[in-house]
């Protein structure tokens, strides 16, 4: 029997930004760049506010470097750079454990790149019994990965959301989302509608 779907719920949900980092956005045409790291930025900004915890993510900080220095500026301090050197956020037990110490067991993931590390974290955490969301598009991967990625994700069972789908979802009512953007002081991403 299916189970009977459900809206993501902000008291439930950790919010993971994967592998944000220059290297792997020069990959990217440069306007994929700017709306992923815009989306990002502004989906950090919305957790923030409605106090869901926020996780880092960067691949082997040595080499690769740290968070973007953009989407970094969005970052509450407390939520540092995690040094991740698999590809499966979950495979690392530093990483995992700070995941489970957030006690919410809804894991949504944006960053990059779709088809590796996003993907690989997605199944791992399912894997652990998370239920797992993946904001398409506040996710990126060079040509055709992208796409192959969220075939993959979607086949494999793992919930797909917009950015605009999760806000609605993550504030519920009207009367939060209007306190949201007269108090917030928070606007909207370029090329997104939400009103």
């Amino acid at each position: 029997m299916q189970a009977v779907p459900s809206l993501l719920d902000a008291n439930d949900s950790v919010f993971i930004v994967v592998d944000v980092q220059d290297r792997f956005l020069k990959r990217l045409d440069k306007e994929v760049s700017e709306q992923v790291t815009e989306r990002i930025c502004w989906l950090v900004k919305v957790a923030d506010w409605l106090d869901v915890p926020i996780l880092v993510t960067a691949e082997e900080i040595a080499a690769v470097g740290p968070t973007n220095a953009r989407v970094r500026g969005c970052i509450p301090e407390s939520s540092e750079d995690l040094d991740k050197v698999v590809f499966d956020m979950a495979g690392q037990a530093d990483i995992l454990k700070r995941v489970d110490e957030t006690g919410r067991k809804t894991a949504v993931l944006a960053g990059l790149e779709t088809d590796v590390c996003v993907l690989h974290s997605a199944f791992g955490l399912a894997g652990e019994g998370y239920r797992v969301a993946v904001v398409a598009d506040a996710c990126a991967s060079p040509q055709a990965g992208h796409e192959h990625g969220l075939a993959r994700l979607r086949d494999a069972g793992i919930e797909l959301v917009s950015t605009k789908g999760l806000f609605f979802e993550w504030v519920r009512d009207l009367e939060v989302c209007h306190n949201f953007f007269r108090n917030s002081g928070i606007g909207t991403p370029k090329g997104l509608y939400i009103g």
